[in-house]
C-alpha cells in the first residue's frame, strides 16, 4: 500500500486500484445496458429490412402490372344485373377474365375497381370469385374460410353475423351490387333494364 498524497491509501497489487462491489455492479450494468441497446438496434434493423423487402415485393406486383390491371378494369362496361351460382361466380376471379366478383351475405359485388386488393396478386385475392362471408366474419384469409358448396353461415354466432352484415354494407357503399348468390336449386331472377339502371344510379 502507498500514500497517494491526499492521505488515502491505494493498493499496488497489479498496478491497479481496487473497486467497490457497487462500482463493479455499476460497470456490469453499464455493459449490459450497452448490450441491450445493441440488441434493440439490431432488431430495429431487421424490422426495417423486412418492411423494405415486403415493400419491394408488393411494389413490383402493384407497379406497372397493377396500373395496367387498374386501367383495364376502369375500361370495362358496367355489368348487367344477374344472379350467380357458386360455379358461375368462380369464373370471375380475375385470372380468367379481368372482372372480379365476390359474394357477401348472399349478395354479389363487382370489385374489379379494387383489383389491387382482390386481384390474383392482391392481399384479399383469395376471396375473388368466391363467397367471402365466412372469411370476413372470422377474419381469416386462408382456404379454410372458403366453402366449395353453398354456405348458409348457420354455424356463425351473433357477433360474426353482425360482422358479415357490416361488411355487406361497406361493399354496398363502395362497389356495384350485381345480383344474388343462388342457393342450390334456386332459380335466378329476371331483372329489367329499368331496375338495373335505377340501382346503378343510386350507387353513384
Amino acid at each position: 500500500m502507498a500514500d497517494d498524497g491526499d492521505g488515502k491509501l491505494r493498493t499496488e497489487q497489479g498496478g491497479g486500484s481496487s473497486s467497490s462491489p457497487e462500482e463493479t455492479e455499476a460497470a456490469a450494468g453499464s455493459w449490459l445496458g450497452g448490450g441491450g441497446m445493441l440488441l434493440n438496434v439490431t432488431l430495429l434493423a431487421l424490422v426495417v429490412l423486412a418492411a423494405y423487402q415486403l415493400y419491394r415485393r408488393w411494389g413490383k406486383r402493384s407497379g406497372a402490372g397493377g396500373a395496367a390491371q387498374q386501367s383495364q378494369a376502369s375500361s370495362l362496361p358496367r355489368m348487367k344485373r344477374g344472379d350467380f351460382t357458386l360455379e358461375q361466380l368462380r369464373e370471375y376471379d380475375g385470372s380468367r377474365t379481368p372482372r372480379i366478383l365476390l359474394a357477401v351475405n348472399g349478395k354479389v359485388f363487382d370489385v374489379t375497381k379494387g383489383s389491387k386488393f382482390y386481384g390474383p396478386e392482391g392481399p384479399y385475392g383469395i376471396f375473388a370469385g368466391r363467397d367471402a362471408s365466412r372469411g370476413l366474419a372470422t377474419f381469416r384469409l386462408d382456404k379454410d374460410a372458403l366453402r366449395d358448396e353453398y354456405d348458409d353461415l348457420s354455424d356463425l354466432n351473433a357477433v360474426q353475423m353482425e360482422s358479415v352484415r357490416e361488411w355487406e354494407m361497406q361493399f354496398k357503399e363502395k362497389y356495384d351490387y350485381v345480383g344474388r348468390l343462388l342457393k342450390p336449386g334456386e332459380e335466378p331472377s329476371e331483372y329489367t333494364d329499368e331496375e338495373d339502371t335505377k340501382d346503378h344510379t343510386k350507387q353513384e
